[in-house]
């Protein structure tokens, strides 16, 4: 950041070096070419005096009375300085050619061409415009800043909202899981002690690469495989439970921690009956730059009585999806038209990801 802010400074000051030379050197230049010889003692006399008065007006504005009095709001102010500001240079400049002129009446040309107030009016518009250039410039560079501002506010407030969806998610996949493990206890207290252990392993993964903005695909993939594996565990003999992973071994691909959980611990929660045949269909892939999460289950409709499931963890998903990979996923997600399946379809592009 500070590089950039020095860089700009440097383009800044070649811009005003630049534009200042040209407006100097454009009176000697054009003298020269109309024929008349001239030394540059003569040009400094005469000739740089209305330029000079026009970066005496700019600076003016530029540095003080835009900052400290249009920005202030003190418009009525800032118009009255400039309207005595450039009173004062053009009669400083104007009466310093004519005073220059008397001190060498041999170089004074005879009286030819358009009447004196001419001049005066030429300059006086030139320097009004040379106060809206600066305001221009000012205001520009004042617009910038507030975006960048903004910009940065609003980074600011998207990390913290994103730091904040990944705490909530902790406590929320805990309780998921615990519940779970409860409901091994009362009939198979050797699988729920097999389930802690394997808890205790997904815990870590939790508790420190959630902290980070994104991890390798293959170390979510094994995070996945794992959760899978111990929701397997509570499971009966009537639910089938499909996976398939296509992902590159070893994929470093980089992805938002636990973006997929909640998809997964949805079919597991709503996709199994105690009493009919279930089954729930995982397959993950990723190909040209995209990630795919293809989840199915079967669809059992909640009763009237039942109040589980508050889609919490889907609310979640969505906001972090908006805030990790704004227009760079699709998710479809609904009920087959034979009332029999649930499918969610998340797809997520990889390349030219903001991480947050």
């Amino acid at each position: 950041m500070k590089h950039t802010d020095k860089h700009l400074r440097l383009v800044e000051v070649l811009i005003h070096v630049t534009g200042w030379g040209i407006l100097f050197g454009f009176p000697f230049v054009m003298m020269n070419r109309s024929g008349v010889n001239i030394t540059w003692p003569d040009y400094l006399r005469h000739g740089c005096i209305v330029p000079l008065s026009f970066l005496v007006v700019f600076y003016a504005n530029y540095c003080w009375l835009i900052p400290r009095l249009l920005f202030a709001g003190r418009t009525r102010q800032y118009i009255l300085y400039n309207v005595l500001l450039i009173a004062t240079a053009l009669a400083g400049a104007q009466l310093w050619q004519e005073w220059t002129m008397q001190l060498e009446p041999h170089a004074r040309p005879p009286r030819m061409g358009p009447p004196r107030w001419l001049f005066w009016a030429r300059d006086a518009f030139s320097m009004v415009l040379t106060v809206g250039l600066s305001a221009a410039i000012r205001l520009s560079k004042r617009w910038v800043k507030a975006e960048d501002a903004r910009r940065e506010a609003e980074k600011s407030r998207a990390e913290a909202e994103l730091k904040n969806l990944r705490n909530q998610l902790n406590p929320h996949f805990l309780l998921n899981t615990l519940n779970n493990i409860y409901a091994l206890i009362a009939f198979d207290a050797d699988k729920a002690q097999v389930a802690v252990q394997e808890l205790s392993r997904l815990l870590r993964y939790v508790l420190y690469e959630n902290q980070q903005p994104a991890v390798g695909l293959d170390r979510e993939m094994e995070f996945v495989r794992n959760y899978i594996e111990l929701m397997r565990i509570r499971l009966s003999a009537n639910v089938r439970v499909e996976t398939q992973f296509d992902i590159p071994p070893g994929s470093q691909t980089p992805i938002a921690p636990l973006i997929f959980i909640s998809l997964i611990e949805n079919a597991f929660k709503h996709g199994i009956s105690p009493t009919e045949p279930s089954f729930i269909r995982i397959r993950f892939s990723e190909a040209q730059g995209e990630i795919c999460c293809d989840i199915a289950n079967s669809y059992h409709p909640k009763t009237q009585a039942d109040k589980s499931g508050s889609g919490i963890g889907l609310a979640q998903v969505r906001k972090r999806l908006e805030l990790s990979y704004p227009s760079r996923y699709t998710w479809t997600q609904g009920v087959s038209q034979d009332q029999t399946e649930y499918r969610s379809i998340l797809k997520i592009k990889t390349y030219d990801v903001c991480h947050r």
